[in-house]
């Protein structure tokens, strides 16, 4: 990592994935069609996952390998500034690189509510973009943690669209970030009812909708 990498703060992410996922509408999706919060990121959330599009320059497998050896280097130095002991991964899934960080103390870069992982992403994403001039979509995950979340949030969206079709009233979830949005609109698709987002980050949530 270099010095111009490790002084990067907070207050320095433009958070531009963010932006996207807080002008997202508040359109309903339908089974079956693309979700509103599905972001350059969320996810992202966003935030998180999402439109499938490839950052603009990134078109082959070597660029998004680059892309993960720049996020790891940021990585294994803030580890190294932070004392923290953890094994890095890289891998390219999809139009996306993804690197992983593995070990046995790492619940602080997670964070309660996966919340610090997200403000590392954001500043891995901006270490590698001031790298390559292009936006990235790569992911980072610490611990194993979105692979937990992702199927923890998919039950989620089925329990809440068994409920709402068993009652057939509108069920509001608590806030989530886009890419906790995106896999329960997921879910709730599969199910074959409607969801929608609705507020403003960081109170946007999903609402499971009855069949019309």
């Amino acid at each position: 990592m270099s010095q111009g990498e490790s002084a990067v703060t907070d207050s320095q992410v433009p958070a531009a994935d963010q932006a996207d996922a807080e002008q997202a509408p508040d359109e309903v999706r339908e089974p079956g069609e693309g979700d509103p919060d599905e972001v350059s990121e969320a996810e992202d959330g966003a935030p998180g996952e999402e439109t499938g599009e490839v950052a603009p320059g990134l078109t082959d497998i070597a660029d998004l390998e680059l892309e993960g050896e720049i996020a790891a280097d940021y990585i294994e130095g803030l580890l190294d500034v932070a004392d923290l002991d953890g094994d890095i991964d890289m891998d390219v899934e999809g139009d996306r690189a993804v690197v992983s960080v593995v070990g046995a103390t790492l619940d602080e870069l997670v964070g309660s509510r996966g919340e610090v992982l997200e403000a590392l992403q954001e500043l891995t994403r901006l270490a590698v973009h001031r790298n390559t001039g292009t936006r990235t979509r790569i992911m980072i995950d610490v611990g194993g943690y979105r692979s937990r979340r992702r199927l923890e949030l998919a039950e989620t969206g089925r329990d809440a669209a068994d409920e709402v079709k068993r009652t057939g009233t509108p069920k509001k979830l608590w806030a989530m970030n886009p890419f906790e949005r995106k896999i329960v609109h997921d879910a709730v698709a599969a199910a074959g009812l409607r969801s929608e987002s609705e507020g403003e980050e960081p109170d946007r949530r999903v609402v499971v909708l009855p069949a019309s």
